[in-house]
């Protein structure tokens, strides 16, 4: 009865329906994402590792339990040596922060930024506003302020930092509990997933292949953006030590995190070192430079080495990527940023699959997605799995694709 006065609707009505069943699915994700973040984090790891947890399984003969607990001991330990690594950057870090009650600490570091500041200054600073020799911190009230604050600030900040850090250790305690079950029983959970769209071969072969291509743009994706940030990361760490930055490594590894993010976030990590080798360079045209080669760094792995290596096919356009990016972080914060790129990549992997959707996936591409061009794109078979197998993989030829429905079998 629902769909028949559904169908009777007319277009506004069927429009306002339709928002309104938009907004509860924003709500619906709002309200469940202390459920549905780790899930979406497990899933997309899961994808991400799963090709590892089957070459362990395949080639080095490990059962497959022993190969999915390798493989999550493995990230777990990646993480710890992230996370040590923050930790023995902060003491350094505020180490160079001076006291807001040591006059003399303030007025080394204003003076040393006054003469940086002055030696590219292509006019001659106010006495007024920036004086040459200070006598008491109120002559320099910015710099006094800005000390102060931070001095009452910084307590309070780590404070909020330990809290989010245990819940981040609860959260991706919980998030590796889920991964290993996922894989551990991913054969049965896919071929019962695929079971619910129906009972017909056909059917289940489609929803199949689906799935499979939603986790190869997944995988394909995390992989390479992973490969990518610790590619640059690396690079930009050598060039940040040559140039005798402070915390070197430290920008490094914020780079290699924040590029998870697009656009917004390659512009926030090239600040820091920026304004480090102003501080701690004796040379200030060190600060140009290193803003010069971060911008160069970003150009080339913007619009060069990331869509060579994940191809035009997955390429999103900008107004996607921001759009999706807004969306995310309003609905899940700061974890919705990095997860904006993923979750639209399986989006626009299933609404490509779906006849009546396809025009969505060609509205987030840069080309339009026709089929002859997916097909020489996506012509390699993927793994999914499938009952009877010892391994548990077989080969999915793509229906549509140069591949009969018929021909799937095990291996």
């Amino acid at each position: 009865m629902v769909v028949i006065n559904y169908l009777n609707m007319n277009t506004t009505t069927r429009l306002g329906f339709n928002c309104l069943i938009l907004l509860g699915g924003v709500v619906a994700l709002y309200l469940g994402q202390t459920i549905l973040i780790p899930t979406i984090i497990a899933l997309l790891l899961a994808a991400m590792l799963w090709p590892a947890t089957v070459w362990l399984h395949q080639r080095l003969r490990f059962p497959w339990g022993i190969s999915c607990m390798i493989v999550v001991t493995g990230l777990v330990l990646l993480n710890l040596a992230i996370m040590a690594g923050f930790f023995m950057a902060i003491p350094k870090l505020l180490q160079t922060l001076p006291p807001a009650k040591d006059w003399e600490q303030q007025k080394d570091l204003y003076q040393k930024f006054r003469a940086q500041l002055e030696k590219i200054s292509p006019i001659e600073l106010d006495d007024t506003l920036l004086p040459k020799d200070p006598q008491d911190p109120d002559e320099i009230r910015a710099i006094h302020w800005i000390t102060k604050s931070m001095e009452e600030t910084i307590p309070k900040a780590l404070l909020y930092i330990a809290k989010y850090t245990g819940n981040y250790f609860w959260q991706w305690i919980l998030i590796m509990f889920i991964l290993l079950f996922l894989l551990l029983e991913g054969r049965m959970l896919i071929r019962r997933v695929v079971a619910i769209f129906g009972p017909s071969p056909e059917v289940q072969t489609k929803a199949r292949q689906v799935l499979s291509d939603m986790a190869r743009q997944v995988r394909t994706y995390l992989v390479w953006r992973t490969v990518i940030n610790i590619g640059v990361a690396l690079f930009v760490g050598v060039v940040y030590s040559w140039a005798n930055l402070s915390q070197a490594w430290t920008w490094a590894v914020i780079t290699a995190v924040l590029f998870y993010i697009p656009y917004l976030g390659p512009i926030i990590a090239g600040i820091p070192p920026v304004i480090d080798a102003f501080i701690s360079n004796e040379y200030p045209m060190v600060a140009v430079g290193i803003m010069l080669f971060y911008l160069v760094v970003t150009i080339l792995e913007g619009y060069a080495i990331f869509p060579v290596v994940m191809g035009w096919s997955m390429e999103m356009n900008a107004t996607t990527v921001m759009l999706a990016c807004l969306f995310w972080e309003l609905v899940w914060g700061i974890v919705g940023l990095f997860l904006a790129m993923p979750l639209m990549a399986a989006i626009k992997a299933i609404c490509y699959h779906v006849p009546g959707w396809r025009p969505w996936a060609n509205l987030m591409s840069i080309s339009e997605l026709e089929p002859e061009t997916v097909a020489l794109e996506a012509s390699r078979p993927e793994l999914v799995l499938e009952e009877g197998n010892s391994s548990g993989i077989t080969q999915a030829p793509v229906p549509g694709r140069g591949a009969d429905i018929s021909s799937v079998k095990s291996r």
